[in-house]
């Protein structure tokens, strides 16, 4: 958890750095390492984590499996280091095949379309990771990291699905939609214009998906914890939607500037930190056994996330850089106030024990 605490703190500073912000780089390689940081630094280790401890309750403490967070983990320190690119793109690799291989005993144990799906997205990060460290450009390896993240939520939003006891054709839909976004990803590798709008039409598809089938709309009749969850996961499939859009109109001609930062803030922010926020307070107690309370005070960084995404996004698209610049700003203290408000909602947990 240090290791991907470390690794989010850096991205969101690089990250700055790259919107023009004039801020030291306290790394020579830092500015550029701000894709790797968040996605296989924080989220990758953060996923692997969780499903680590998942597995190693179930199999009698086994730790073997918290090997890939670590491998992922230590893949972000390594950034900052004076290092052969290979070192850190080879651990981060290494970390993602560990998570391939943890859905692997996952699916002998659970054999459910859920682990299949969400075994696939850990596939997907190997891949963008083995391109990666093969050398391939960061703008043709993100439409996998990208796909990694998305099926593990999509996955994880099925299995939660169960309860509604999904007709058949919805799970068919379900799948031919990330059947399509697979496809487009493999096309990608040949023709990136093309493989781009492929995958950006299935994104549109299974944002209309989730909005339809998940159960989100109905517990966002609910109050407390359960409807803030709730509240978090709708607008992320609405930012689903717009990001595949996005993927559809600009396709692969851009892999830089801010149209390029509209395709991937669109579904990186609004529609995974969106999930983040909405699922931390149950993962969190889940992984480190502190119980994080509900207040009200959640809304603020969440309605903070999308306000302020709309502004970088429309400074994006209006090519208007001080509105994409304080948009994205607000981006990553919403980010911070998140993590600050659950710390404290945690701490204050532990002290009415």
């Amino acid at each position: 958890m240090i290791l991907a605490a470390l690794a989010l703190l850096a991205g969101l500073w690089a990250g700055l750095i790259r919107l023009g912000w004039q801020l030291p780089p306290l790394a020579l390689r830092l500015p550029a390492q701000h894709g790797p940081l968040m996605v296989s630094g924080f989220l990758g280790t953060l996923i692997s984590l969780e499903r680590a401890v998942a597995l190693s309750q179930n199999q009698n403490g086994r730790r073997l499996y918290y090997l890939s967070p670590l491998l992922a983990g230590l893949a972000a320190v390594a950034l900052f280091l004076a290092l052969p690119t290979a070192v850190p793109r080879g651990l981060s690799t290494l970390g993602a095949l560990g998570l391939v291989l943890i859905f692997v005993v996952i699916y002998r144990l659970q054999p459910t379309t859920d682990h299949a799906v969400m075994g696939v997205g850990a596939l997907l990060w190997l891949v963008g990771n083995s391109l990666w460290l093969a050398g391939w450009p960061i703008f043709q390896v993100v439409p996998w990291w990208a796909g990694f993240l998305i099926l593990t939520i999509a996955g994880e939003r099925l299995e939660l699905a169960r309860v509604l006891l999904l007709k058949q054709t919805a799970r068919i839909s379900f799948l031919g939609i990330i059947g399509l976004f697979l496809v487009g990803l493999l096309v990608s590798l040949v023709t990136l214009d093309a493989g781009i709008r492929l995958a950006g039409t299935a994104l549109i598809a299974l944002g209309v998906w989730l909005l339809r089938f998940d159960i989100a709309r109905r517990t966002i009749r609910q109050k407390g914890l359960t409807r803030f969850i709730a509240a978090c996961l709708v607008p992320g499939y609405v930012w689903l939607i717009i990001g595949g859009l996005f993927w559809l109109v600009y396709g692969g001609q851009y892999g830089a500037g801010p149209i390029y930062d509209a395709l991937l803030h669109t579904i990186f922010l609004g529609f995974v930190f969106s999930m983040i926020f909405g699922h931390a307070p149950v993962i969190v107690p889940a992984v480190l056994g502190i119980q994080v309370p509900y207040t009200p005070l959640f809304y603020v960084h969440l309605a903070l996330l999308h306000l302020s995404l709309v502004m970088r996004v429309l400074g994006d698209l209006l090519l208007w850089l001080p509105l994409r610049r304080w948009g994205g700003l607000l981006n990553e203290v919403a980010v911070v106030m998140f993590l600050l408000v659950t710390a404290v909602a945690a701490i204050r947990a532990r002290k009415k024990l």
